[in-house]
């Protein structure tokens, strides 16, 4: 078994235990792989092992891997990085899901330059729950505005929320995205993803309802400078 093969299995592992401690069905639970600053080998030694969704922060990079995996179909392309205005068509040409959309005007371009010929992007909006200034993501008080934008927008639909927690408050802001997430699904029934929790925090975030947990280092190896 490679390394790559064998950390999944242990992340699959983890998350089939934390669905078993909150009584849901594993199949609740996406694993998203991240793989920034990862190779298209490695990439492809995670897919041979059975892994489909990928998600990736850097625009450039992430297009020259999808060009170089196009072979494998069947991934799954997540953007999950900071969006630059400038970079928008590049993400809505490339990707099928985006999970930090946190403006109106982020969401208007990616709408504009989504083909009509591809299915509508699927668009996550991040929050900041934690209130931190220096985290991307919107204000809780924002949301409304940002969900009606989107919902006139043919070529995006909205999907759900995710967060990156501040690290010492993590179980707090988990239940803050569970009731947020709850209130919005009930007048937007597209909404069916809440990510949330990383390889320290995935189990706490399974037990708040986490839809999809994103996990690098502990499936690739640490962190290689971009």
């Amino acid at each position: 078994m490679t390394p790559i093969k064998d950390n999944l299995a242990k992340i699959n592992l983890q998350i089939f235990n934390a669905c078993e401690l909150a009584k849901r069905p594993t199949s609740q639970v996406t694993l998203l792989a991240v793989s920034k600053t990862k190779t298209s080998a490695m990439i492809e030694q995670a897919y041979l092992a059975g892994q489909r969704e990928f998600g990736e922060n850097y625009i450039q990079e992430a297009v020259e891997k999808i060009a170089d995996l196009q072979r494998l179909s069947d991934i799954t392309w997540h953007f999950i990085g900071p969006i630059q205005s400038n970079k928008t068509r590049l993400i809505a040409d490339n990707f099928a899901w985006v999970h930090s959309v946190d403006r109106i005007k982020i969401a208007k371009r990616l709408n504009d330059h989504r083909s009509s010929q591809d299915t509508p992007l699927n668009v996550c909006l991040q929050v900041n729950i934690s209130g931190e200034e220096s985290k991307s993501g919107i204000a809780v008080k924002d949301i409304k505005a940002l969900v009606d934008c989107i919902d006139q927008c043919r070529h995006l639909t909205l999907r759900g929320l995710m967060a990156i927690p501040e690290k010492n408050a993590s179980e707090q802001s988990f239940e803050k995205m569970q009731l947020l997430y709850a209130q919005l699904k009930k007048e937007h029934p597209s909404m069916d993803t809440l990510s949330m929790g990383m390889s320290g925090d995935l189990s706490a975030a399974i037990a708040k309802g986490s839809t999809m947990v994103r996990v690098g280092s502990a499936i690739f190896g640490a962190r290689e400078d971009k």
